[in-house]
């Protein structure tokens, strides 16, 4: 108990007829107990003291593991303890205890519990909830302690990596020119950077860059590309199970026209792609498709 708690609780025995505890002080002490408790069913069970561990337990006690499955009672959660130590000897537990509140009959404890091996290695970290009740005897027990598998929040660079493969330098060369292709992460990783120099037979150039980023609104991967000539375009890539990509893309032209075309990439090997274009209408004329190879680019002499 705080020492907050005890001034307020001295207060207000002091202001109550008959020294009756008020509330808060209830409250105060059965939050002390449980955490007490939370203090001992740890130090119980880095001794593997099955026995103590269960016996905190009401007798109809539940314990529910990450996966759902419920052990009832405390015959089923010393067989599981039992054979969890065996498997296990010398394994740890740490508990993080957040929060302890009183709810009604019923003291509940949240935190998050770390299991290491005997040598120090971290094996799992799960949530969990503890629900503790008054048995008989006054004490303070475990009527059900659950995990909850605590994954942490998918990050943009994470929804990125089934399109890593990109990084590098590639290049594709045809009768109407040459375009360079270099993908990178951008600094803080939660993009790709696409720059996109074409190169025509007679030596004219022009280039592009592009962003690809995730969209958590809509709930997918969408990328920008601008031209330096001004056109710009956008695109929803959505990932398939063969783990090509489809692209629904449309652009804006220079002079003001639009384009709109489904492109398919697809990596053959680590050093090949195919970018396939299909449904492809520029400026309201139907365009044939189209099917090119794009190649990674070989490392520069001497690197």
């Amino acid at each position: 108990m705080t020492g907050r708690m005890r001034v307020l609780c001295l207060v207000g025995w002091m202001a109550v007829a008959g020294w009756a505890a008020p509330a808060v002080c209830q409250e105060a002490a059965a939050v002390d107990a449980v955490r007490k408790n939370a203090e001992k069913r740890e130090k119980s069970f880095n001794a593997a003291q099955v026995d103590e561990v269960v016996g905190m337990f009401m007798p109809q006690g539940e314990l529910i593991d990450e996966e759902g499955v419920v052990y009832k009672g405390q015959a089923e959660i010393k067989s599981l303890l039992t054979a969890f130590f065996e498997r296990f000897p010398g394994a740890k537990l740490s508990l993080d205890v957040e929060s302890i509140r009183l709810v009604g009959p019923v003291a509940i404890e949240e935190g998050t519990r770390t299991m290491s091996s005997a040598e120090g290695d971290v094996q799992s970290r799960f949530r969990y909830i503890a629900v503790w009740a008054k048995a008989d005897e006054g004490q303070w027990r475990l009527a059900s302690f659950r995990d909850f598998v605590d994954d942490p929040v998918p990050t943009p660079h994470d929804y990125l990596q089934p399109l890593a493969w990109l990084v590098g330098d590639w290049v594709n060369e045809g009768t109407d020119g040459k375009v360079a292709v270099s993908y990178r992460w951008s600094d803080d990783r939660n993009y790709l950077l696409g720059e996109f120099n074409f190169t025509t037979p007679e030596g004219v150039e022009r280039k592009s860059t592009q962003r690809l980023g995730w969209d958590p609104a809509k709930g997918k991967i969408r990328a920008w590309l601008f031209d330096a000539d001004g056109g710009f375009a956008e695109g929803d890539w959505t990932i398939v199970d063969d783990g090509s990509v489809v692209v629904k893309s449309s652009s804006v032209n220079p002079d003001g026209s639009t384009s709109t075309a489904t492109l398919t990439i697809t990596p053959t090997d680590d050093d090949h792609y195919t970018i396939a274009g299909t449904d492809r209408i520029v400026g309201g004329v139907l365009e044939p498709d189209f099917e090119i190879t794009v190649a990674r680019r070989p490392p520069a002499a001497g690197n």
